[in-house]
């Protein structure tokens, strides 16, 4: 590790504590005891606010209430920020209207040389669902919910919510204990607890008309919740036993509730048990597709009658 890069990440490692020792930088990056006090020392010549303390267990903390140094990005820790970013255009994420004024301030924390790179990024790199003929184009489509925001703040303050969800017949209200938000398929998804009926429910985000936090007095405890949802766990019926090829396919796309153990330590064999829900047609045909998918390097050990009539079907449909 360049030394350069080792500073760096011995700042940010010291940000995170409220207390650490030159032992400890030691044994955390693996130098010297010399080495670890010329980085403190240069650490501290940056402007870093350490104040040492005397003893045989004594060690440095941060001085509170000062205004610490700004943090400084490595070429590959620049590309690998602006990598990330635009590999998020076009997906419906949160924030998006913010991405203007991130990306000013990101170019102005980096050299030219460095702009001149990510330039040449932007301008060869191209991500999934991104118009080759005209990379920058933001469609509306590519905007989220607006109430997608609105939700999040809410939650990062409280998962019990009130929701309300406009349905194809009427308007209706659920207090739920938020277990997920998630995206699948370019649609945001909120798994929850139905606090009235008792039982994991799925609501489409883009129906989400209202959101507020429900009353104190009317919620259940967590560790309620959390039991009723053990108990109510389903038998597995789909076991699959996954070659080398299947799991990279897995890794592509799976669905939230489905996951893996590997079954020997070089991850290229792996096992899937989940349970499907047969009576709910979309639930039927997402998986019947999903297997489909999977490709070939799987066994079977167990399968609901259902799920092998419809891969059947679509393998005859399939066949010239």
């Amino acid at each position: 590790m360049k030394k350069v890069e080792r500073i760096n990440i011995i700042m940010r490692y010291i940000n995170n504590r409220s207390h650490f020792t030159i032992s400890e930088i030691m044994r955390e990056f693996n130098i010297s005891r010399s080495t670890a006090i010329r980085d403190i020392r240069e650490i501290e010549a940056m402007g870093m606010p350490l104040v040492a303390e005397v003893g045989r267990d004594g060690g440095y903390f941060v001085m509170n209430n000062s205004v610490l140094p700004n943090v400084r990005f490595t070429d590959n820790e620049i590309k690998a920020l602006f990598t990330a970013f635009m590999a998020t255009r076009n997906k419906q994420l949160p924030y998006l209207k913010s991405r203007q004024s991130l990306a000013e301030k990101l170019l102005g924390l980096i050299s030219e040389n460095q702009q001149d790179d990510l330039v040449l990024l932007n301008q060869i790199l191209l991500f999934e669902g991104t118009n080759p003929n005209s990379p920058d184009l933001l469609e509306l489509s590519d905007l989220p919910y607006p109430m997608l925001e609105k939700l999040i703040q809410i939650i990062l303050l409280d998962r019990y919510l009130l929701i309300t969800i406009k349905e194809e017949k009427a308007i209706n209200s659920y207090p739920i204990y938020l277990l997920h938000l998630y995206q699948e398929k370019s649609l945001w998804i909120m798994e929850g607890f139905d606090l009235k009926e008792e039982k994991s429910k799925i609501f489409p985000v883009d129906n989400l008309t209202n959101v507020k936090q429900y009353p104190a007095k009317k919620r259940v405890s967590k560790k309620k919740i959390f039991e009723k949802l053990r108990k109510q766990e389903e038998a597995v019926n789909l076991v699959l036993e996954l070659g080398p090829k299947a799991i990279a396919q897995f890794k592509k796309y799976h669905p939230l509730k489905v996951s893996i153990s590997y079954t020997n330590p070089y991850q290229t064999t792996a096992i899937l048990k989940t349970f499907i829900n047969v009576s709910n047609s979309e639930e039927l045909t997402e998986i019947t597709n999903w297997l489909l998918f999977l490709g070939g390097d799987i066994k079977v050990r167990q399968v609901p009658e259902e799920v092998l009539a419809g891969l059947q079907e679509r393998l005859f449909l399939y066949c010239p």
